[in-house]
């Protein structure tokens, strides 16, 4: 009796204990949040959307992080709406939505998303969704040509600044020509008193005699200095070329000469008279001699009446003498333009040559050529650059230029196996970069039968296909080696780079040097194999530049690595 009251008894405390631990775990579970996931579909249209949506009831001190990102590959989010908050009690209920697509038909999951809440994680099961073809009844629904490509305007440059600095140097470079050397300055008194004709300028040099005041001073030796320089001057230009530097019986015999020879008709007084005024001069430069002030202006006298007699003497000049003339000044017009023309030009090239210096000296001579002559690869480095995803799951790049998507055609017993998106694009025989990812089926599961494991993708084997589709293009001596590569974002994979000689063109017998690097990557959860693959000319150090600027830019990250966030 009392054994039985005794297990009882146990059997009570027992039965307690485990209602005082139900009771408990209750308790726990309301205390914790609850969380749960939906969509409000899972069978829609290509392109239609999907809305997925979390809801979470915590306490209004826990703070709650939704997923951010594309998390939820293989679809892809095109919004994330705003979080909903509603209060129930003493806690809340957080709402949050997002905008889910896809443009592949077929059956695919939503993966498992997580939440944090507080200091826990929360992570909610994976959603299948049906994503349909649309129907089209052709004898229904009209048919309509493709559109045509529309030309979309490209953002503005500053282009119009360069324009504008560049013609306001062009400006005042020409301003400045124009001004010390086209320009027609206005004449000095020399210049005025040279282009008067011989004669005048010797009675404007007896003209300026007379007001110099040199009888006043009593500057004797001055004064017949100017008066012989004017008489000199004008036979020197009218008679005899060397009358300047003659001395005064060279000057006389030279006239004498002259006269005999009928080639001036001067008389015998008129060459006593200029024979006794330049001696006289002479006594008074050399001698110191010192004439009477009355004699002095009557040399002056004498002189200009002689040079009267001079201009008189000299025979009219032809028709012939007078077309030579003008024949000569127009001949020093043309050589006083060439002068000019070529002062101009020897200007402009030295300031080429001294700004071709400068940049070179700065930025180095060979890319300031490349920067002249507008060096296509140097074009393609410089220019505007193209961010952009590829192909799924994306392959992130930063491109000079957009790549455009390839059609490959698979064999038909690959077609049901393997997905392939390929994007590409080419500086005709300088720079190659294609972008491609592979989709390969995984293995059916047999319910029945044991779990299989998924195949890992051979990565050095998918190398070595490329290097045989190079050698199928032309390309040879061929020679690589493999490194682990680590892109920025962390994915990590296999690169090979090394070089080859590529043909010009396809089927050319002409080869150029060019590098070549491959980047695989593969993710053998999803049978994913993503390749970047570029080939570029070895000696151009732009391409070079361009190379490192892609594979610097490459972000992307395996299917297993998202569901696993």
């Amino acid at each position: 009796m009392n054994y039985r009251f005794r297990i009882l008894n146990i059997e009570n405390k027992q039965t307690k204990n485990l209602v005082l631990l139900l009771f408990f775990m209750l308790f726990t579970l309301c205390a914790f949040s609850q969380i749960k996931s939906s969509v409000d579909s899972t069978s829609v249209k290509i392109g239609q959307e999907i809305i997925y949506k979390i809801e979470v009831e915590t306490d209004s001190t826990n703070r709650v992080v939704f997923p951010e990102g594309q998390t939820f590959a293989p679809l892809e989010m095109i919004e994330s709406y705003k979080t909903d908050t509603v209060k129930k009690d003493a806690k809340f209920q957080l709402i949050k939505k997002y905008g889910l697509t896809q443009f592949d038909s077929g059956r695919y999951y939503i993966p498992k998303q997580k939440v944090i809440i507080g200091d826990k994680i929360q992570v909610l099961d994976s959603l299948l969704v049906e994503i349909n073809t649309v129907k089209i009844d052709t004898t229904k629904q009209k048919l309509y040509d493709i559109k045509p490509i529309i030309n979309v305007k490209t953002p503005s440059s500053n282009w119009w600044k360069y324009v504008l600095i560049g013609l306001l140097i062009a400006s005042v470079i020409g301003f400045i020509l124009y001004w010390f050397i086209w320009r027609e300055k206005p004449l000095t008194e020399e210049e005025k008193i040279a282009l008067l004709p011989p004669y005048d300028r010797a009675q404007l040099a007896l003209k300026n005699l007379d007001n110099s005041g040199y009888l006043e001073r009593e500057a004797i030796k001055d004064y017949y200095s100017e008066l012989t320089l004017a008489i000199r001057k004008y036979l020197d230009e009218k008679v005899y070329d060397r009358a300047l530097e003659s001395t005064t019986d060279e000057l006389i015999s030279k006239l004498n000469l002259l006269k005999d020879g009928n080639q001036i008709d001067l008389s015998k007084e008129s060459l006593k008279n200029l024979e006794s005024i330049l001696k006289r001069a002479d006594l008074v430069k050399f001698a110191k001699s010192a004439p009477d002030i009355e004699l002095a202006k009557l040399d002056r006298k004498v002189v200009a009446e002689e040079i009267d007699h001079v201009k008189e003497a000299l025979p009219e000049a032809t028709e012939e003498e007078k077309l030579l003339d003008k024949a000569y000044k127009k001949e020093q017009e043309r050589k006083k333009k060439r002068h000019k023309i070529i002062i101009t030009i020897a200007i402009v090239l030295a300031l080429i040559t001294a700004t071709f210096i400068g940049f070179g000296i700065k930025y180095g001579f060979n890319y300031t050529v490349d920067t002249i002559i507008q060096k296509d690869t140097k074009k393609l480095l410089e220019g505007e650059w193209i961010t952009s995803d590829y192909g799924f799951p994306p392959i992130h790049l930063e491109t000079p230029n957009v790549l455009k998507r390839t059609v490959v055609e698979l064999p038909d017993n690959l077609k049901k196996n393997v997905k392939m998106a390929l994007f590409s694009y080419e500086l005709k025989e300088k720079f190659t970069i294609v972008a491609s990812t592979t989709q390969f089926s995984k293995p059916q599961q047999n319910p029945q039968a044991p779990k299989q494991e998924t195949p890992e993708i051979d990565i050095e084997q998918a190398v070595e296909g490329s290097l045989k589709q190079i050698e199928a293009k032309g390309g040879r001596n061929i020679l690589s080696t493999n490194e682990k590569f680590t892109t920025p974002n962390g994915a990590n994979g296999l690169k090979t780079a090394g070089t080859l000689e590529l043909p010009i063109k396809e089927g050319s017998d002409v080869y150029v040097y060019g590098n070549f690097t491959i980047l695989t990557f593969a993710a053998n959860k999803d049978q994913v194999l993503q390749q970047v693959f570029m080939t570029y000319l070895k000696d151009d150090v732009y391409l070079k530049d361009i190379h490192e600027r892609i594979i610097n830019s490459l972000e992307l990250k395996p299917k297993e690595d998202k569901n696993n966030n």
